[in-house]
Parts: structure tokens; C-alpha cells; sequence
């Protein structure tokens, strides 16, 4: 799957959470000067469908929990389902459409029923209030078939930990961007696509 094997490859899954239009904007072309290459929106739709059509940038809409936003966010761009949560009728609704669908969990078995349920990636989440890089290394380890997206209060200096640990790919976002200037956004940005690609 070209997705996952993308996610696997950059490590870094870049996360927004603006409710401004124009915050939002600044900040997803700030990620993707800065190197990053899939980007998860928790903004409006509008922005969404702007920067889905920058060049090697796939964008994911995050928050989704019904089928009828999962059909909006397709419809403007998104070629990823972000949810909060893991729910059948998501399931579905990616098979159906062929849409790549990433759930959200919390404990080993509700990762290892969206396994079984085919999810390609699981965001774990939020890992920090879980347990954080340890929380990982104690769920891969019974099950390394897992492929797992620690997202929720990640640290900059924790990125290595989770791949090492055994996680996919990381989904950081505040840390790249909070009080920055969108040149200072741009440069963290990029030192830490930089260092995930010494790992």
C-alpha cells in the first residue's frame, strides 16, 4: 500500500489543529517547506482542499467520526481518514471507498481488533497520557505486526524513542509549530525531518 509504505518511510506524520483558515494554511505550507510530506488537518475543509493540491504532500482530515464527514473530507482532497476513534461503520466506509482509514486507540486489545479489522496503520492515542515510548515498547513487543502511530502530547526529543521502540511513523504537532514565526516553524520543521532521517 503506497500510503503506509510512505508513512514508513518519512517516520514523521505532521498534525494541525487550527481553526483558523488562514493559520492553518501558513502553518501546512510551513510543514511542507520544512519536508514534511503527510500532514493530518483538524481544520476546515476549505484548507484542506487548498493544500491537497501542493505536489508530493498527501493530507489526511483528522476528527472524523461519521461517514458523512469521512465522504466531505474525500470530496475535498483528503486521501487519508484521521479518526478520534475506532468504529465499524469507518471500517466499512474505507472498504468501501477504498479510502486509507486510520483509527484511534487506547489499549492493546482495542489495537489488536483494529488489526483484525485490516487497519493498515493505528494511531495510539494519546500516548503520552498512556505511558509514551514505554507504552509502545509494551505493546509491540506481544505484537510486532502491529503498525503504530503514537500521536497525542509528542515531544521533539521523544521522536527517537518511539521509532526505536518500534512505532511506524510519529504524529507530532504542536511541538513543531507553537509561538513560532512561520520562518522558525520552516527551520524546526525541517531539523527534525533531519533527524529522523539519520535514524
Amino acid at each position: 500500500m503506497k500510503i503506509l509504505n510512505g508513512i514508513k518511510q518519512e517516520k514523521i506524520y505532521g498534525i494541525i489543529r487550527e481553526d483558523d483558515p488562514q493559520c492553518a494554511y501558513e502553518l501546512a505550507r510551513a510543514y511542507i517547506e520544512g519536508g514534511i510530506k503527510f500532514i493530518e488537518m483538524n481544520a476546515p475543509l476549505e484548507v484542506t482542499k487548498k493544500i491537497a493540491e501542493f505536489e508530493n504532500t498527501i493530507i489526511a482530515q483528522g476528527g472524523i467520526i461519521t461517514t458523512q464527514q469521512a465522504h466531505k473530507a474525500l470530496e475535498h482532497g483528503a486521501k487519508i481518514i484521521a479518526s478520534p476513534i475506532f468504529q465499524t461503520n469507518l471500517v466499512r466506509f474505507a472498504s468501501c471507498y477504498e479510502a486509507f482509514l486510520i483509527p484511534s486507540v487506547t489499549t492493546p486489545n482495542e489495537a489488536y481488533n483494529a488489526w483484525r479489522s485490516r487497519m493498515p496503520l493505528i494511531k495510539i492515542y494519546p500516548v503520552a497520557e498512556m505511558g509514551g515510548v514505554e507504552y509502545i515498547k509494551d505493546m509491540v513487543k506481544p505484537m510486532p505486526f502491529l503498525n503504530l502511530l503514537p500521536c497525542g502530547f509528542v515531544k521533539i526529543d521523544e521522536i527517537k524513542g518511539y521509532l526505536k521502540a518500534g512505532a511506524t511513523a510519529v504524529g507530532i504537532g504542536r511541538e513543531l509549530y507553537n509561538k513560532n514565526s512561520y520562518q522558525e516553524t520552516v527551520k524546526t520543521v525541517h531539523e527534525v525531518v533531519e533527524m529522523v532521517r539519520q535514524i
